[in-house]
């Protein structure tokens, strides 16, 4: 069953401390937007993994992933689809790509 309004997760720290809230319909929607904040590698293959611990809001779930990111070119945008102002893509040179894994999920007590 897939919920369709939006969920908020709390990224927490190894300390137990929660710094940042993503939301997203799933807990991986989360987990990409949170992934897409560390730094990034040259490329996808010399990312660094990091785990990324996402308690779900309202509950004692926590989603545990594996996240890593990398840059890459940004991808040519087409002048022709443009409304009236310049895309915001436009003018980058590289874009922050991201993923993850799901590592499994734990309960607080």
């Amino acid at each position: 069953m897939v919920r369709e309004d939006k969920r908020n997760f709390a990224l927490r720290e190894e300390n137990g401390e929660e710094t940042s809230v993503f939301s997203g319909k799933t807990p991986r929607q989360a987990a990409l937007k949170a992934a897409r904040r560390l730094e990034p590698a040259g490329s996808e293959d010399d990312a660094p993994r990091v785990e990324l611990r996402l308690r779900e809001k309202g509950t004692q779930k926590v989603h545990i992933y594996e996240g890593w990111a990398w840059k890459e070119e940004a991808p040519e945008v087409n002048p022709d689809q443009w409304d009236d102002e310049e895309p915001w893509m436009a003018n980058l040179d590289e874009i922050t790509e991201a993923n993850v894994s799901k590592q499994g999920i734990e309960h607080l007590e």
